[in-house]
């Protein structure tokens, strides 16, 4: 029998039901804030899942054996959830008016496209690696000359957005700040405290000091009661303690799982406010 030997720290599984977990803590709140019971440490702590997945997200497209697949797996899940939102969005919503804006799919997928770009560019092959660096980078300023050109034409640009060609600038959840991030985690991924460190201070950076100088009147303790962004670059420490191993674990749980508890959650709130 051979010995197993068990590196320390967290396995790519183990960061993945740490961000399941946390995610869930942080849409829980997101949902049902309304009812003024559901604590504030609850995104507070919810805000380092998304990174976490995003770390997640990059060893997986590193390691992975087919790249194209692999996208395609998020992004079909992606445009799916954008098409229910963009019904949502038209035909139906809470009674209090909410519609859910959870689009964290649609960056990654926008982001996958961008580092394929990038290691085109590596091996020289400029046309196609320009072309997916910058068509998705440049898209959100291509719909919204679209839109003041053609004014008639929004509603279909809103649904593209929805879809197939999702705006990075119009994403709430994750979107522009978010693809830097995981450009940069791709970058440093070679260098480990680096890396920990980089996206520290990025985080705090972009989802703290930006935030915080741009908004008018905005005070000291904002920062951890409304605008607490920042406290995603903890999500650095289990980035660090990761110890390049896969773990054992179903992959396919963590697709689904993330557009059904949404949804669930989102239905029940519904009826809690029907009731």
């Amino acid at each position: 029998m051979k010995n197993v030997i068990c590196k320390k720290g967290f396995t790519d599984f183990q960061l993945k039901w740490l961000a399941l977990i946390l995610m869930v803590m942080d849409h829980i709140h997101y949902f049902f804030g309304f009812t003024g019971k559901i604590p504030d440490w609850f995104s507070m702590l919810g805000r380092l899942s998304a990174p976490l997945f995003l770390f997640c997200l990059l060893e997986g497209f590193v390691h992975t054996r087919d790249r194209k697949k692999y996208f395609l797996r998020i992004y079909a899940i992606a445009v799916g959830m954008g098409l229910l939102q963009f019904f949502f969005l038209s035909i139906v919503r809470r009674p209090d008016g909410f519609v859910p804006q959870n689009q964290m799919l649609a960056t990654f997928s926008i982001l996958l496209v961008m580092l394929q770009g990038i290691d085109w560019c590596g091996q020289k092959k400029w046309g196609r690696g320009l072309c997916a660096i910058l068509f998705p980078a440049a898209w959100p300023f291509i719909g919204l000359g679209i839109i003041q050109v053609v004014p008639a034409a929004a509603q279909a640009v809103i649904l593209l957005h929805y879809s197939i060609l999702p705006m990075h600038l119009s994403i709430m959840d994750g979107g522009t700040y978010f693809i830097l991030e995981g450009i940069l985690l791709y970058a440093f991924r070679k260098r480990r405290a680096l890396q920990a460190v980089v996206f520290f201070v990025l985080a705090l950076v972009l989802e703290g000091v930006l935030p915080f100088l741009l908004t008018p009147g905005a005070t000291a303790d904002m920062l951890f009661t409304q605008m607490y962004g920042w406290m995603s670059g903890f999500a650095a420490i289990p980035m660090f303690l990761y110890n390049g191993e896969r773990g054992k674990g179903s992959k396919k749980l963590f697709y689904w799982f993330y557009p059904a508890h949404v949804y669930l959650l989102y239905g029940i709130s519904w009826v809690m406010q029907l009731l």
